[in-house]
């Protein structure tokens, strides 16, 4: 009886295709939970789809997940050329909330060490991802010009993204005390550090651990640093940044996601309404009525 092709042999399928590496890892994550499924038919599949999406349920899995992973078991069937079991309809809200105030963030600044309070400045002025920024080599500054490129392929989308840096003093200051910085330490060590960002000439892989500990002690636990996202897109809307410039600045590649992460909180919401009672029909005060000399209302 036929069942589904084992992970390894997938794995060899997506690499083939070109995947990029995020999606070779989100890949692995799901074969390892697919393994529900091992050494069961592909005609019985179809009948334990319901039992699979209870299953990760009952684990904790979120429906965006569980959906994921619905999408590489259907991909196998398909590419095996075999018919593909009606997959459930899962409800997913992303509703993005999270976002900082500057008060908010100068307090998580200040609990963070110097090399990540720049890579989180940063974040907090581009809207620009965690890998993204991590990932920034000098080769793609241009001090001189005020630019920041971001070559095709190294982004999620796949797209090319350049930053006008210049545009932006504390962003430009930013990036020479970076330059600065980076050239002192390749001249007391005799070597070139590529890393625009980096702890002691080497790459930060990651800040997790930092980072929770900063929130936790600036009193805004659970923050994330996608967050700064967020943020930057909500002040890009604030500003009247026209949306086809913002997203090319933040590298969103649809409206469709860019408006989930244009926040709109109590702040926005009484300045809107501040506006409406600025106007002449919000604040116009309604003329007595008075009676003539006939005896009628004015």
């Amino acid at each position: 009886m036929a069942e589904v092709p084992k992970p390894p042999g997938w794995e060899h399928h997506y690499e083939a295709q070109g995947a990029r590496p995020r999606l070779l890892a989100r890949y692995r994550q799901s074969a390892a939970h697919l393994a529900f499924f091992k050494a069961t038919p592909a005609r019985e599949i179809a009948e334990n789809v319901d039992g699979y999406v209870v299953h990760r349920r009952r684990e904790g899995a979120q429906p965006a997940t569980i959906k994921l992973e619905l999408g590489f078991l259907g991909r196998m069937f398909r590419v095996a050329k075999l018919p593909a079991p009606d997959m459930p309809r899962l409800e997913i809200r992303n509703v993005r909330q999270g976002f900082f105030e500057p008060g908010e963030l100068r307090a998580v600044l200040e609990h963070l060490p110097a090399e990540l309070a720049a890579v989180t400045r940063f974040g907090a002025m581009t809207g620009w991802r965690k890998s993204e920024i991590l990932g920034l080599e000098w080769k793609n500054v241009d001090l001189a010009r005020g630019l920041v490129h971001l070559p095709p392929g190294t982004t999620k989308n796949g797209q090319g993204r350049t930053y006008p840096v210049g545009a932006h003093p504390e962003l430009a200051t930013l990036l020479q005390e970076q330059r600065e910085l980076t050239t002192a330490l390749e001249r007391a060590e005799g070597r070139i550090v590529q890393w625009v960002f980096h702890r002691g000439g080497a790459p930060i892989r990651d800040l997790d651990h930092a980072w929770k500990r900063a929130v936790r002690e600036a009193k805004v636990p659970g923050r994330l640093f996608h967050d700064l996202r967020r943020t930057a897109v909500r002040d890009l809307e604030r500003a009247r940044v026209p949306r086809s410039v913002a997203m090319k600045l933040t590298g969103h590649l649809t409206e469709s996601v860019f408006k989930r992460y244009a926040i709109v909180d109590e702040t926005d919401l009484a300045e809107g309404v501040a506006k409406l009672a600025a106007t002449h029909f919000g604040t116009r005060t309604a003329p007595k009525r008075t009676r003539s000399a006939t005896g009628k209302t004015d």
